[in-house]
This record gives C-alpha cells, structure tokens and sequence, in this order.
C-alpha cells in the first residue's frame, strides 16, 4: 500500500478512493493491462486527499445528483477499516445532499449503513453488491480474500431492513465453473429474500484481454493442483475461446431467458442500461429545486 496526493477525484459522477485490490477474485478485469497500473495491483495505491477533493468538487456543482465508487476498485478493501476515506467521502456527499452509490463485495459497507440511510432519507442511496456464486465453498475459490457469498445476502438484508435500496452484480459466470440454473436459482433465491430492487448481467461470461487473462489462466493451474472440478480447465478455455476479448459461455441464452423468466416472476429489474438508468435518476426535493433553480 502507498499514499499519493490525487489532483482530482470526480470523473463525471464517479469516484475511485482506491487503485488496486486485495480480494484476489481470479477473474478481475481491473487488472488488464489498458488501466496503464504503475505498480503492483495488491500494492493499493490510496488518494490520501479523496475527501478534500471530492469536498471541493461537490462545492462547486450546481446541482445534486447520484455520486457513485467502486466502478473500478472496491470502496471496502480491508484497509479502509483503519483509513476511513470512503467513509469521509460519504460525510461529504451527506453534507452537501448529494445521492450515494456504492458496489462492494465487502461486509465493511454495514459500518457506514448510518450515514448510507441518512443519505437515502433525504436523497437517494443504493448499495450494489456483487454475487457470482450461490456456493460459499466456490467463492472462496474464485474470491479467495472477499466475505463468502452467504455473508453478503446477510449484509443485502440489514441493507433491506435500513430501507436502503439494493443491486445484485451477477457478473461474471465463468463458463464450466458457475454458468448453471443451480447456480441462478440460488442467486435469485438471495435476492428475493433480501428485497434486491434490481440485478445487472453482461451476460454469461467473463471478459479477458492482457493482464487479466494471464492472472485467470495462472489461477487455473493453481486450482487444478488443490481440487479436481478445475483439472484442465485452461486448457479447456484456451481450446474453447482462444484470446478472445468477450469469452461467453455456450449456454449464455439458454440461461439468460431461464435468469429473465425468474427476475420477471419475482418482480425484480433486470438489465444494464435500464438499471443504471434507474440509480443515477436522482429525485430532486422541491425544496432543493427551488434552492438551485436560478
């Protein structure tokens, strides 16, 4: 981990605290080579002065609107326990009544479900929480350095009993490995439970390209020597999709009408587009538009 100071924070609506990860997922696209990282990926650069900046941003719009983090790297590394910085930008987006929207995979979002609520009384404020797998044993597999799956229905509940509304990123289904109607029956049993207002998949794949593809594959070799289900499996997708960018699984229609059918019977959004439509949509208090409406 080091510390720089930022020279800006907020790229439009977003803003990224963190550059790199410790959650070790095997799959992450972060990690492709296009994101120009200057370092290590697991030596987390932190924008020590997120705060100041995002401060002086939010100062100067005019507006309020949806502020979001996590896009690129987790807002809840196990860091941010000690550093607090997401925690500071989220005082920041409270004090001036802007909305917050936060993707984790990290139980750590329930110390900040105070300020998460305080947020969503007066404005807007959505917790996205990634889900790839129904099977704990899986995740921590594929996830090794992340809270297991069932942890995170547990924290998209407290999320529900807050109020808050919840988003469920099922992406990505790795082809051999999770890409089963087992597997979204029991993701979308999680997310009936836990009220989550909206689900968004890319599809039934994943995404490779240089830098990731390496760490993927290298990931492969190392599971195939602990547990059976991954024997040959690098070999299998370097057979199956070469050095494709979009690696999508064979039965990506086949279960994404089956993922469809289960979001429509149980009145959950469903999409990418529409989804991101709904979270950036901020629902301006009158009091607030007459405030800034000159």
């Amino acid at each position: 981990m080091h510390f720089v100071n930022a020279k800006t924070i907020l790229n439009r609506h977003g803003i990224n605290i963190y550059r790199g990860c410790s959650h070790g997922c095997i799959y992450c696209d972060s990690r492709s080579k296009c994101y120009q990282f200057t370092h290590e990926f697991e030596d987390i650069e932190v924008k020590q002065n997120a705060p100041e900046l995002l401060e002086e941003a939010l100062r100067k719009k005019r507006r309020p609107c949806m502020i979001g983090t996590g896009s690129m790297c987790d807002p809840y590394i196990p860091q941010e326990k000690e550093l607090r910085l997401t925690r500071r930008c989220l005082e920041v987006i409270d004090k001036y009544n802007f909305g917050a929207a936060v993707l984790t995979k990290s139980d750590l979002v329930l110390r900040d479900l105070d300020l998460l609520s305080r947020i969503n009384r007066k404005s807007k404020a959505v917790v996205q929480m990634t889900l790839t797998t129904a099977d704990d044993s899986l995740c921590k597999k594929i996830e090794p350095g992340v809270c297991p799956t069932s942890r995170r229905f547990e924290t998209l509940c407290a999320c529900r009993d807050e109020g808050i509304p919840t988003v469920v990123w099922f992406t990505p289904l790795l082809p051999f490995i999770n890409d089963t109607k087992e597997n979204i029956d029991g993701i979308i049993d999680y997310c009936v439970r836990a009220k989550v207002h909206a689900i968004i998949c890319f599809g039934i794949g994943l995404t490779l390209r240089e830098g990731n593809r390496e760490y993927f594959y290298s990931a492969l070799d190392r599971l195939a020597l602990q547990h059976s289900q991954f024997a040959n499996l690098k070999e299998r997708y370097i057979r199956t999709f070469g050095n494709s960018y979009m690696i999508s699984s064979p039965r990506n229609n086949e279960l994404m009408t089956y993922l469809s059918n289960l979001c429509r019977k149980n009145k959950i959004m469903l999409g990418v587009e529409n989804v991101f439509r709904w979270m950036e949509e901020f629902p301006e208090p009158a009091s607030a538009q007459l405030e800034f409406d000159f």
